[in-house]
């Protein structure tokens, strides 16, 4: 099974946004979330991280995809009970992007129902399958911490990116 490793220099070039960055308080990126998705109508939301997922459900978005850990700034959580029709279960290690859980995220993305994927591991990387199996035009949201929300929207451009960026990671042959 191939796995795809993080190195110091990517994990660098990561820590920056890739689209959008909300800043403020919880309710002032709800609002400018709310106008964002009005203004653009994106064909589909994916979030990833469990407090985004709660955040955004709690307001009422309408949420297609969940990708979570059971974990808020890397500390354990009680994980909610989101309204789906299929939850999906997959190991990601922290820093890596198992072929399993880069497979899943894809086809999930893809799919036209509502999903949940709880990640045993860390959810952060998957935020990049996810981007390569959603529809163009949908929006990948993730937390950007002590900062804000970061919305991404799905374009030929940044399939580009994280192709590059996955190109750019180290690739591990695991024998599991």
């Amino acid at each position: 099974m191939k796995i795809w490793r993080l190195t110091d220099t990517l994990r660098l070039k990561l820590q920056k946004p890739w689209g959008i960055l909300l800043r403020g308080s919880y309710n002032e990126t709800m609002v400018k979330l709310r106008e964002i998705i009005k203004q653009e109508k994106p064909c589909k939301i994916i979030c990833v991280g469990d407090k985004v997922s709660e955040s955004m459900l709690s307001q009422g978005f309408n949420i297609q995809l969940f990708i979570v850990d059971g974990k808020i700034m890397r500390r354990s959580t009680v994980l909610r009970d989101f309204p789906v029709d299929e939850i999906l279960y997959v190991r990601n290690p922290a820093g890596e992007i198992t072929e399993e859980a880069f497979d899943v995220v894809m086809r999930a993305a893809g799919r036209n129902c509502r999903i949940k994927i709880v990640v045993d591991g860390e959810e952060d990387l998957l935020a990049m399958p996810a981007v390569l199996g959603a529809p163009e035009e949908s929006f990948i949201i993730y937390g950007q911490p002590r900062e804000g929300i970061v919305v991404v929207r799905v374009t030929a451009e940044m399939r580009r990116l994280v192709r590059q960026l996955l190109n750019e990671m180290e690739i591990v042959d695991s024998k599991n």
